[in-house]
């Protein structure tokens, strides 16, 4: 494959400006390496391209390469680097042991971008370029999700508003007027709602006044609704809003909210998607919420499911772009990895797969540790694409193991404790009952399991010799040291070694933690057992939605567990590896047209605020050159 030898410096200099040092190839050429065509790509300006899903069907009887997920440990609020290393791993595999490989990951939220987090690139000698345009608006994917989400927001409350201000017959007159020859019809997305109430006649006149009322009006209740509006921007006043006030509305005012555009379940369709057609059918299944006698109403009842479709058509493609050393990324999704499963899409992975072919590998991360990204990848995306992987990465820092090991407190923003950047083997010990239980975790879906400690100046040989035998002595099939960030693909290059030979030596079968066929409950019970959890208790509201879920037929869904990122349990302030507990359910609800149930462990907020200093002080145009500067 076509690389790129870094020259790196030391002390490692901030992202952007080693971003801003190299000069990307022109994307024609990463799509070369991977035996594109033009017709399978469309160019976006010289540094990306569409890949178009037609390059899967050319290549479906390829055999696909080796499938490889990045997880980690329960993270302090600074991150220990998953993408940092999916993208030094994929350098390592492309750029030093000359194998085919793709970097598969999700479009990051332009909210963290400018809010906290900063962007999602990667790090260090270890990133995608261009880096910003990654991080900001890449191929306007989420400005599709956020049209197509808001547009079913806006039909909600129409239609509401129509059907409290006209009577069945003048609805039905509106919902079919009269074409050119005076005649009234249904049209395509009508006989979808017709059929779901099992009416077979194809006039509108030949409707009774019973099926009138049944197929005009949807009768939502307002308090049930569940589809909010959004924007991709952290905006904490948003959180609780009211629609309806101006005099046109006649007083039809509701309490509703924004959501991040990230935390859409458009988005997380667009992640589980297999196919254009597939797309259209989950777009069109999605609850926005009950009718009044507690039937579910779906964006096809609302006449919208192919309009989203439209909306998401070109946003199905998958984008590719580069890392710095020039091994190609398709960058694709972004779903929340709370709410929603945290991994880039299934499209993005199964394209990959067939690119690379035989030997070659597909390199995807996973969000959050490995208790909740890991956990979804493997019971929520695995189910639906039907792929298996053969390794997966568990991400480890010195940092984070002290914290799990009783250290101090760790906060983003604020200088690091002493414990922290002196030898202390005691408390990395202590910590690693972290470790040992996501490697135990995961080793149980019958992947050979790698962890992959980012070294920081700070860590002394003795604790990484620590961390080491711990994550051997928990079953990890290799435990390796990186230095990707300082070094790029050169210090990734032993970890590329240990995933080779955990690919090449996995035999067993994916073995999902849960079967389908169970109740919610006990699949929600299923993945607390993998917590540390003794129970599971259940709120009143939980109870009554799990009962409706079940009613309305949904229970055969998997389960997309919303907890903090920073504890097995539901209490962040839990470290190590907490056991015994009960893990409290205060509500569950469905993303049915992605195709899960979440339960929200505790309280899960999806639209995030800014802090006193946002990332957006740093940020600046070079006038002069058009570079951005400050992006982090």
């Amino acid at each position: 494959m076509t690389s790129r030898k870094l020259q790196v410096v030391s002390p490692v200099p901030a992202d952007i400006d080693i971003a801003n040092s190299v000069v990307p190839l022109h994307i024609s050429e990463i799509a070369k390496d991977l035996d594109l065509n033009p017709d399978h790509y469309d160019l976006y300006g010289k540094y990306k391209a569409k890949v178009l899903l037609s390059v899967f069907d050319d290549l479906k009887e390829r055999q696909d390469g080796y499938y490889v997920v990045v997880g980690g440990i329960t993270p302090t609020p600074l991150g220990e680097g998953k993408s940092t290393t999916t993208v030094g791993l994929c350098q390592a595999l492309g750029a030093f042991l000359d194998k085919k490989v793709v970097t598969t990951l999700r479009q990051p939220s332009q909210g963290p971008t400018f809010g906290i987090k900063g962007g999602a690139a990667g790090g260090g000698y270890s990133q995608v370029i261009p880096m910003d345009e990654f991080n900001l608006h890449l191929t306007g994917d989420i400005h599709a999700i956020t049209a197509a989400n808001n547009l079913l927001a806006a039909a909600i409350d129409t239609r509401i508003f129509h059907e409290n201000t006209q009577k069945d017959a003048a609805l039905l007159n509106r919902l079919c007027p009269p074409n050119k020859e005076g005649n009234r019809t249904f049209n395509d997305i009508m006989f979808r709602r017709l059929k779901k109430l099992n009416i077979t006649k194809t006039k509108p006149e030949d409707l009774t006044p019973e099926e009138v009322n049944k197929f005009a009006r949807l009768d939502i209740d307002p308090d049930s609704i569940t589809w909010r509006r959004v924007m991709d921007v952290n905006d904490r006043f948003l959180r609780k809003i009211t629609v309806g006030q101006g005099p046109d509305e006649k007083g039809m005012v509701r309490e509703t909210a924004f959501d991040i555009s990230v935390a859409s379940e458009i988005m997380a369709v667009l992640a589980l998607t297999t196919s254009l057609s597939d797309m259209r059918e989950r777009l069109g299944k999605m609850v926005i919420g009950n009718s009044k006698s507690g039937d579910p109403v779906t964006a096809d009842d609302l006449g919208l499911g192919g309009a989203l479709t439209v909306l998401m058509k070109d946003a199905i493609n998958p984008t590719l772009m580069q890392t710095l050393e020039g091994t190609p990324v398709l960058v694709h999704a972004g779903p929340f990895a709370n709410i929603a499963h945290g991994n880039s899409s299934i499209v993005a992975d199964k394209i990959a797969l067939k690119l690379v072919g035989p030997g070659g590998y597909v390199v995807t991360e996973a969000g959050f540790g490995s208790d909740i990204g890991t956990e979804k990848f493997m019971n929520i995306k695995c189910r639906y694409s039907g792929l298996k992987p053969q390794c997966a990465i568990i991400v480890a820092t010195i940092r984070a193991l002290k914290m799990h090991g009783g250290g101090p407190l760790v906060t983003a923003g604020k200088p690091l404790d002493r414990a922290y950047v002196t030898e202390n083997v005691g408390l990395v010990e202590a910590g690693c009952v972290n470790l040992a239980r996501h490697i135990e975790n995961t080793k149980a879906y019958g992947v050979n399991v790698v962890v992959a400690v980012n070294k920081f100046s700070t860590d002394t040989d003795a604790e990484i010799a620590a961390v080491k035998n711990a994550a051997l002595a928990a079953g990890a099939f290799d435990a390796v040291l990186c230095t990707h960030h300082a070094h790029g693909g050169k210090g990734a290059v032993d970890l590329g070694f240990a995933v080779q030979k955990a690919c090449e030596n996995a035999t067993q079968p994916l073995k999902f933690l849960y079967p389908l066929d169970i109740s919610i409950k006990e699949k929600i019970e299923a993945i607390a057992r993998s917590y540390g959890a003794s129970g599971v208790e259940y709120s009143d509201q939980a109870e009554k939605q799990i009962e409706m879920y079940t009613k309305q037929g949904f229970s055969g869904l998997p389960i997309c567990m919303a907890k903090t990122q920073y504890s097995f349990s539901d209490n962040a302030s839990a470290k190590g590896a907490p056991s015994g507990f009960v893990l409290p359910i205060r509500d569950v609800r469905g993303s049915i047209g992605a195709g899960f149930i979440y339960p929200l462990v505790g309280t899960m907020s999806t639209m995030p605020g800014l802090p006193t200093r946002p990332c957006f002080y740093d940020i600046d145009l070079d006038t002069e050159t058009g570079r951005v500067k400050g992006l982090s």
